[in-house]
């Protein structure tokens, strides 16, 4: 039998939430929707492994925690020596393509796309366009916040070149590996009338405010002092919420004509097809804009995971309770490819939660994030020197609040989709139970009533880390060890 082909759709900072059959009655998600209920199964309780861009796709296209092989800040993108999933498949004889903004490869080391992929995209996905859009209020210029324009700048030319390598892909070519990352639904928030008035605010579910809130962590609070957007108005809170759905409406469309182009060229049936976001957005919860490195709400490390196996593979469409995390992603692909990893990983196959969706997967999901103080220089946010970054870039907020050494303290959350601790080096540990506050409002971390279940989440998260604070390197040295002998050990 043939290799399946693999499709793999990456939209940016989509909230799991943002998706009609995941219950928001405001979101516009019907190809989705439809996808789940006829062909896919869609994960409920699916957590990235760090609630920013880079080190997730480092750790989801390794099956390696962030903690394991050290990609933990935006600048530290995969390159010489660490081993891939898309490496392995083309090792393998997968063909891999890849359009260009894929924050994961780091394009200034010489030869690194060639050990990566066979094909990439060609220039003009128009991200710069959306950087020099005005924000519509001068008052709240760290908000991301633009508005509606004429039209969407970014991601349908890429998506327009993925639609057209599938249609060129051949019964008798190798199997097709292909990723297709987009900005959407990144902030700036902006979008375009169609996909506006597809939203009706009156069904927009409330937002969290932080008024209504206590023990968030420092960097929540740190963010909200430097973006200063105490003063902005609550209709403008709504318009944000409004036009990220939007954005995730348009994702929809895109998705949609990847579908399409699948059909249409006969390679829809043959192929393993994943939607999966990185992390999650504040969308203007907790009164913020944008994600945080080491803050662990749902909403920022939950995240929307749909898997399609070929026709040939057994599939429970619909919707799954199993938790599950990113770094499964690695090793899902790597089982309906027929490949076994070339290097040890901590993914799990979802393959028996996709054939049946009452399998438990895992029992708790991690996610982590933020730095040592020691690292403050070799962080991505600070490399502009003393005077720091200029008050005119939008990030000037955010890159202020990461300087802070306790707000950006390293963190770590383990959750079992009812119960969630965080644990941090520095500043106050954070405890919630989803159960009665799903919204994570109150941090319950010095209420005696949680003190057993608190404690055996810290017990529990040591293990953890016991068993995956390393990997041994499969390159032996042969002065001292070699095939034979390690065969005959054996």
């Amino acid at each position: 039998m043939s290799r399946p082909n693999i499709i793999i759709i990456n939209p940016d900072e989509m909230r799991w939430n943002t998706m009609g059959h995941m219950g928001n009655p405001a979101a516009c998600t019907p190809v989705l929707d439809r996808f789940a209920k006829e062909d896919a199964v869609s994960f409920e309780h699916a957590y990235c492994q760090n609630p920013v861009c880079v080190p997730s796709r480092c750790s989801f296209f390794t099956g390696l925690y962030p903690h394991v092989h050290g990609y933990r800040t935006m600048h530290y993108l995969i390159h010489d020596g660490s081993d891939t999933m898309f490496a392995e498949l083309r090792r393998n004889g997968y063909n891999v393509w890849m359009n260009r903004r894929n924050d994961f490869i780091a394009g200034d080391i010489p030869g690194e796309f060639g050990k990566q992929l066979d094909e990439i995209s060609k220039p003009g996905n128009a991200i710069g366009d959306m950087k020099k859009m005005p924000h519509v209020s001068a008052e709240f210029p760290y908000s991301h916040f633009i508005g509606v324009v004429d039209k969407v700048p970014t991601d349908m030319e890429d998506t327009l070149q993925a639609c057209e390598r599938i249609r060129n892909h051949k019964e008798g070519d190798k199997p097709l590996c292909l990723f297709l990352g987009w900005m959407n639904p990144h902030c700036p928030y902006v979008t375009d009338e169609e996909h506006y008035n597809r939203i009706d605010p009156a069904k927009i579910p409330e937002r969290v405010r932080i008024e209504d809130t206590e023990g968030k962590s420092m960097m929540i609070h740190k963010l909200r002092e430097f973006a200063n957007l105490g003063g902005m108005p609550e209709e403008t809170w709504k318009e944000m919420q409004r036009i990220y759905l939007a954005q995730c409406s348009y994702v929809d469309d895109m998705f949609g004509m990847i579908l399409d182009a699948l059909k249409e060229s006969g390679n829809y049936d043959n192929s393993l097809i994943v939607f999966l976001s990185d992390h999650g957005d504040f969308a203007g919860d907790f009164n913020l804009p944008e994600k945080a490195q080491n803050s662990f709400e749902d909403i920022l490390t939950r995240v929307p995971l749909l898997v399609k196996p070929p026709k040939s593979e057994t599939v429970d469409p619909g919707n799954t309770k199993s938790l599950a995390e990113l770094i499964d992603f690695y090793a899902t692909v790597m089982d309906y490819a027929g490949v076994a990893p070339e290097h040890d990983q901590f993914g799990v196959s979802l393959r028996p939660v996709i054939e049946n969706r009452e399998t438990p997967n895992r029992k708790y999901v991690y996610s982590e994030g933020g730095r040592r103080p020691c690292e403050k220089q070799a962080d991505e946010y600070h490399k502009y020197g003393e005077d720091g970054p200029p008050k005119t870039s939008e990030y000037w907020a955010k890159m202020n609040a990461e300087k802070d050494d306790e707000a950006h303290a390293k963190g770590t959350m383990i959750s079992d989709g009812t119960f969630k601790y965080v644990l941090r080096l520095n500043g106050e540990d954070e405890f919630y139970d989803l159960s009665c506050d799903p919204q994570e409002k109150t941090n319950q971390i010095h209420n005696e009533a949680y003190a057993a279940k608190i404690l055996e989440m810290k017990l529990e998260m040591l293990k953890w880390y016991q068993e995956t604070c390393d990997t041994v390197g499969r390159k032996f040295d042969s002065r001292f060890v070699t095939p034979a002998s390690l065969g005959d050990k054996a």
